[in-house]
């Protein structure tokens, strides 16, 4: 994003906000599933970013990159309001995981998208077992692919932290993730399961993306704040 549409965003031009909405409005809901691990809740969540966003502009400082990170760090803390309580956040993860595993799909398709149930429905659950921290830096640094300078600045935290705070992360999410594996496939021996874990952890960057297509509609039609001053 150039410096020009970072200066217009500033200043509250709402053509500019209206275009940082539609580059990052996607991105923010996938982030906000992630944290807050319910449909209804995230699009609650990706609207109140924008509104946040737009207030506070003027923070906004005026040289930089893409404004893609400050907008993810304002998700996260709206998240954050949302599911303080990790007992919210695990109840939440669990019934999210229910769900997954009992969507309907057609006969031909079935084997391979109940594979791909049980794999969401795994890292949801592995998900609720980290603490809040663990999973904020998680979803920006392994999932929104930021770095660690990146997401230092989007929490408002220590480089140090986050490295710390995801090596921990990470450690949990496989633990966890192996034992969701050995609970589901009983006869998986030691070794394999740790492989499926490592890929579980690469893959769950997908995590979020999923049903996104049906839900493109109601995205596009929660537009910023700004757009009513058009």
């Amino acid at each position: 994003m150039s410096t020009d549409i970072r200066t217009r965003v500033r200043a509250g031009d709402p053509s500019a906000f209206a275009e940082l909405y539609d580059r990052y409005a996607r991105t923010v809901y996938n982030h906000a599933f992630r944290l807050a691990p319910d449909w209804h809740a995230a699009e609650d969540v990706m609207a109140e970013t924008f509104t946040q966003a737009w207030r506070l502009r003027e923070q906004i400082e005026a040289e930089g990159g893409s404004l893609r990170p400050w907008l993810l760090g304002v998700a996260t803390n709206v998240a954050r309001s949302h599911y303080r309580s990790n007992r919210r956040y695990r109840a939440a993860a669990q019934a999210a995981a229910q769900a997954e595993m009992t969507l309907p799909d057609h006969a031909n398709t079935v084997a391979g998208r109940l594979d791909d149930q049980r794999r969401i429905a795994a890292a949801l659950r592995a998900l609720a077992a980290l603490r809040r921290p663990e999973r904020e830096v998680l979803a920006l640094c392994l999932w929104e692919g930021l770095e660690y300078t990146a997401a230092a600045q989007a929490l408002g935290i220590a480089v140090g932290t986050v490295r710390s705070r995801l090596a921990r992360a990470r450690a949990k999410l496989r633990k966890h993730t192996e034992a969701e594996l050995r609970a589901t496939h009983a006869a998986t021996s030691a070794p394999c399961a740790a492989e499926q874990a490592e890929e579980l952890v690469r893959e769950m960057r997908e995590l979020g993306r999923a049903g996104r297509q049906t839900r493109d509609e109601r995205i596009h039609a929660i537009r910023p704040v700004s757009e009513g001053n058009r």
